[in-house]
């Protein structure tokens, strides 16, 4: 083969490796600052055809929110109703509960209460140390709320009174109180103990 020969093929390569590029090189990445940059593909563009409510439709859908409404503010009053009666139990019940338990105490210190009035209505207590322990315990029990039942004159009432004496009295027109002998003690409307009377009867 002849020098000019090899010099013209030679001169073909480069020229046939140009046409003849790989497709690879066509659809290189691009490179940016050393890293591959990739290209999404440009999202289509996507309708969507929303459906008309026709009026009657829209009007049946708008009771139907109405009634929800009324119905969720309905739930909630009554709700609100139930915890206000939950609360007001509860505080009915804490009351009755403290009052037993002050009435029990003061029931089991009847007795030694009794001995004391009888000492200072005959006036055994003036002068001594149980003078003192006298007013002290009735000032303790007025703080709780106890109150004396049964008063001389007052109308005989069974639920506070217990009739121990009768006493037929000429123009008596009513049962009344004639007199306390054992007086009696209610905590509130709670009977601790009735109070023991005689009473004044009709002849």
């Amino acid at each position: 083969m002849s020098p000019d020969k090899n010099k013209r093929d030679d001169n073909e390569k480069p020229e046939a490796a140009k046409a003849s590029g790989s497709p690879e090189s066509s659809e290189e990445t691009p490179v940016v600052d050393g890293e591959e940059v990739v290209v999404e593909p440009e999202a289509a563009d996507v309708t969507v055809e929303t459906e008309t409510l026709s009026e009657e439709d829209a009007a049946l859908l708008d009771l139907a929110a109405v009634d929800l409404v009324s119905e969720m503010r309905s739930d909630m009053l009554r709700a609100q109703a139930e915890l206000v009666n939950f609360r007001t139990r509860v505080e009915r019940d804490r009351v009755a509960n403290r009052e037993s338990v002050i009435a029990e105490v003061i029931r089991s210190l009847l007795p030694a209460l009794d001995d004391l009035t009888r000492a200072e209505k005959h006036g055994d207590l003036v002068g001594s140390p149980l003078e003192l322990v006298a007013a002290k315990l009735h000032a303790a029990f007025e703080r709780y709320g106890l109150r004396s039942v049964g008063e001389k004159g007052e109308v005989f009432d069974p639920h506070f009174h217990e009739a121990v004496v009768q006493l037929p009295t000429p123009g008596a027109t009513a049962q009344t109180v004639a007199d306390v002998i054992e007086p009696g003690y209610a905590l509130g409307e709670r009977l601790i103990r009735a109070a023991k009377v005689a009473v004044s009867v009709p002849e």
